[in-house]
């Protein structure tokens, strides 16, 4: 720990997907959302939203759009380490970053897809977790009846799940980086589809933290309009 100070916070922003579910010839995180490509409204809220040391954006190495969509914001950091999935994506970002963060600094692992985060979200994760040793994600109770489908030809319900306890994962997920770098590095990266996983795998148990229901993920074409309007109506209340 560096002498006399309190651990800092760093952003790592997960923008290597190619998006197969969203279509189309780009990948969404370049998609126009109210006029500005998605990933920089995504690291805007973030720079609005909470003071971090440093944003770092993990994109794939043979990306040619992020220089000219996003191009250079003081303190980001575009990180041309992107893995075939979300989990390697971010296994490599924190490797890249390893000489610039220490044991007990926070990472913020963000979605490049989820624009509607806002400061009264942030600012929960933060407080609630100041005192974690080992950390937390943002998560929302589920409020719909689950249903299971059988297996086999057409779509029937073979019955109702109970959703007592359950929650609906989301981000940012915010780990010391020691333990979040351990647990990516043990995990069978195939099988992880977020950090907290990962993290369970190893025995822990992360802290839920309230989070938003306008803190939606972008993953159809469609949902564009959706973060649109939660955008414009968070501007007409200012």
């Amino acid at each position: 720990m560096r002498a006399g100070s309190k651990p800092l916070r760093f952003a790592l922003v997960a923008a290597a997907g190619a998006s197969d579910r969203f279509g189309g010839s780009e990948p969404k995180q370049y998609a126009m959302l109210a006029g500005t490509p998605l990933l920089a409204r995504t690291i805007a809220a973030l720079n609005e939203s909470v003071v971090l040391e440093a944003v770092f954006v993990v994109i794939a190495g043979d990306d040619a759009l992020y220089k000219e969509r996003v191009g250079e914001i003081a303190g980001v950091v575009p990180l041309r380490c992107g893995g075939r999935t979300r989990a390697e994506s971010v296994r490599n970002g924190l490797a890249a970053i390893g000489d610039r963060v220490e044991a007990e600094d926070w990472v913020l692992v963000h979605d490049a897809a989820r624009p509607c985060i806002d400061v009264a979200t942030l600012n929960r994760l933060l407080h609630e977790l100041e005192d974690e040793p080992i950390g937390g994600l943002l998560a929302i109770p589920l409020a719909d009846t689950l249903k299971r489908s059988e297996t086999g030809a057409g779509l029937r319900c073979a019955g109702t799940e109970d959703r007592t306890g359950l929650w609906c994962a989301q981000t940012p997920q915010m780990f010391r980086y020691a333990i979040l770098n351990h647990a990516l590095r043990q995990a069978d990266l195939a099988t992880i589809t977020d950090e907290a996983q990962a993290v369970e795998a190893l025995g822990l148990k992360p802290r839920l933290v309230q989070g938003s229901s306008a803190n939606i993920k972008v993953t159809y074409p469609e949902d564009l309009e959706l973060a649109a309007a939660i955008l414009a109506a968070r501007r007409r209340d200012r």
